[in-house]
């Protein structure tokens, strides 16, 4: 028996803002291991909890009254800190009260500096493999998503890098904005002093401004440590930098980020955030005030990960997958080319089933899969993870 239409159906077209989009890789990845009791490496959050001394401080926060609408911008000591934190580390001054904003996650901020300054008919470039977040914000605010495929690296040791003469090669007297995304998800390369330079020599006298993902900062492994576009002069007078306490304190489910950008920067974000949300959860920010004052809190980030990559890469040796070198984020791609000729997504989801260790596939990254898809088959793990966990899934994949 057919189901009747509705009146919807019959009598209205609803006209998609977005008809290229379905529900996330992350979702139906994440979705699958649950179905199959696998082994969630794909999804990028921590299978552990966070510092028992934060939980301690939002039970505080709430018990001393902090559960209305917080200030709009984020609440006062946590901007501070953010204040404090970003010139030690970055050597730039925000003004708290109008260049910082605390938002709901670095996603949402990501979309309300793109809503802020892209309009009908302006071309973003993105870098790919880019974050799934980027392309639709750029689509909802009318503009025109440019990619500019990153170089692969050309063998384990090495990682993907960005041709900065076929980002040049893209602009155009249309180009709004260039999103950049370092240390880079998916595939855990950092930007370098040259490339801050590159980025300058591009930008330079035009009107186009910057978007800085930098949500990892605190996880970079590359003796250089994280280089902030904040900490670049006359990169940051045209750049919004965004970043997370989800990836810094283990807390992605509270979906805490911010904003720092000049002034008029601000004020546009500022326009578009309080439509989206208004103000993020108060008793989070009141705790994360306290708690990340400590610098420590973060400063020893980059160790504790430094053992779960190592982990996780040394035992991938022992299977038939083949890890790349990752010198920043929770995430490290591996090769599948010895072990199947099936495309990336149906290689994860074949893991899945049969092996019980859930992955991403690189390809998800890309508006198109490229040809190094085809040939390389590349896949990415989170080792945000129980030391137990990484065992455990390597266990499983030394079956292969």
């Amino acid at each position: 028996m057919t189901r009747p239409e509705t009146y919807l159906e019959k009598n209205m077209q609803l006209k998609s803002k977005l008809p290229d989009v379905g529900t996330t890789i992350f979702t139906v990845m994440s979705k699958l291991a649950h179905e199959h009791n696998a082994i969630n490496l794909g999804q990028g959050f921590p299978d552990f909890n966070p510092d028992e001394k934060l939980l301690r401080l939002v039970s505080s926060a709430m018990q001393a009254g902090h559960n209305q609408y917080s200030y709009m911008p984020g609440v006062e000591s946590l901007r501070l800190v953010i204040r404090d934190k970003v010139k030690a580390l970055y050597g730039r001054t925000y003004n708290p009260e109008t260049e910082i904003t605390v938002t709901s996650g670095a996603t949402q901020a990501i979309m309300a500096a793109i809503l802020a300054v892209v309009h009908p008919g302006d071309e973003v470039i993105v870098i790919e493999p880019s974050y799934d977040s980027y392309i639709p914000s750029i689509r909802l605010a009318g503009g025109t998503p440019v990619t500019v495929s990153m170089e692969p690296p050309s063998n384990q040791e090495e990682t993907f890098k960005i041709d900065w003469n076929k980002v040049a090669d893209k602009i155009t007297h249309k180009t709004r904005l260039i999103i950049l995304n370092s240390p880079h998800n998916p595939t855990g390369a950092v930007l370098e002093s040259e490339d801050l330079d590159a980025i300058e020599r591009i930008v330079s006298n035009t009107s186009i401004y910057l978007l800085s993902d930098e949500v990892y900062e605190h996880i970079v492994f590359a003796d250089q440590g994280h280089l902030s576009l904040a900490s670049h002069p006359l990169l940051a007078e045209r750049t919004f930098v965004i970043s997370s306490f989800g990836k810094t304190t283990h807390t992605t489910g509270w979906k805490v980020g911010y904003c720092c950008a000049p002034l008029e920067l601000t004020k546009e974000l500022r326009k578009v955030h309080q439509f989206m949300v208004f103000s993020v959860a108060s008793p989070f920010q009141h705790a994360l005030a306290v708690y990340t004052a400590d610098p420590e809190t973060y400063l020893q980030l980059p160790e504790f990960y430094r053992q779960k990559r190592d982990r996780l890469f040394q035992g991938l040796l022992n299977t038939k997958l083949k890890p790349y070198a990752c010198p920043g984020t929770f995430f490290m791609l591996a090769t599948y080319s010895e072990v199947s000729k099936l495309d990336e997504y149906e290689f994860s989801t074949w893991l899945t089933q049969n092996y019980g260790v859930t992955v991403i596939p690189v390809s998800a990254f890309y508006a198109k899969p490229t040809e190094f898809h085809k040939n390389q088959k590349v896949i990415r793990f989170c080792f945000a993870k129980q030391d137990q966990t990484l065992d455990l899934a390597v266990e499983r994949l030394m079956r292969l």
